[in-house]
């Protein structure tokens, strides 16, 4: 029998932090009659977007991620501004941190980054026939490296840990597992 919806006894924002709100839950569980707190994070959606050159090298970007104090090799993403359609947004973070358009969008999905504790969602998109149409447009928190990278060496860069963000992870899953496989040739 699957778990019955927690009762919500009070739902409080805490603080607004930028890219999310800290929301603290009272709940009790139907099962136990037990109440607990929760901490939610309260975020926009996310997109992320496998750029695809037409001679088959994926525009990956290397950055510092203060998480967990180091650089990581990711895909171009980011969080779907208030009024950005998540196309839009997808487009425009490709173009801001690669300096690359895309010929052509396919979504290939989305999933819950982690809904312990996270609100939204984080959709995926292949970028097809990218090239580059002018440079890179940072903010000031962002330094990013581009790297081309083909697309054959993407899943030895996962198996061997070189690629380790979860939702890059999940991407390229969509991509290899879901779009590459059914696609036409």
């Amino acid at each position: 029998m699957p778990p019955k919806p927690w009762d919500i006894i009070s739902s409080k924002v805490e603080g607004s932090f930028g890219i999310f709100s800290l929301r603290r839950n009272r709940a009790r569980s139907n099962r136990t009659a037990r109440e607990h707190d929760f901490i939610i994070l309260e975020s926009p959606p996310w997109v992320n977007v496998i750029p695809l050159t037409i001679d088959d090298k994926v525009v990956m970007i290397r950055q510092w991620r203060h998480g967990i104090d180091q650089d990581t090799l990711e895909i171009p993403g980011g969080v779907v501004e208030h009024g950005d359609t998540l196309l839009q947004a997808a487009h425009r973070e490709l173009r801001e941190e690669t300096g690359y358009v895309a010929r052509e969008m396919i979504p290939l999905g989305f999933v819950h980054p982690n809904p312990a504790f996270l609100d939204n969602r984080c959709y995926t998109y292949l970028a097809k026939g990218v090239t580059l149409n002018g440079s890179q447009e940072l903010d000031d928190k962002e330094d990013i490296e581009i790297v081309l990278v083909p697309i054959s060496e993407v899943p030895d860069l996962l198996r061997n840990g070189v690629i380790t963000h979860s939702l890059i992870a999940v991407a390229f899953y969509r991509y290899f597992m879901e779009y590459r496989s059914h696609a036409p040739d």
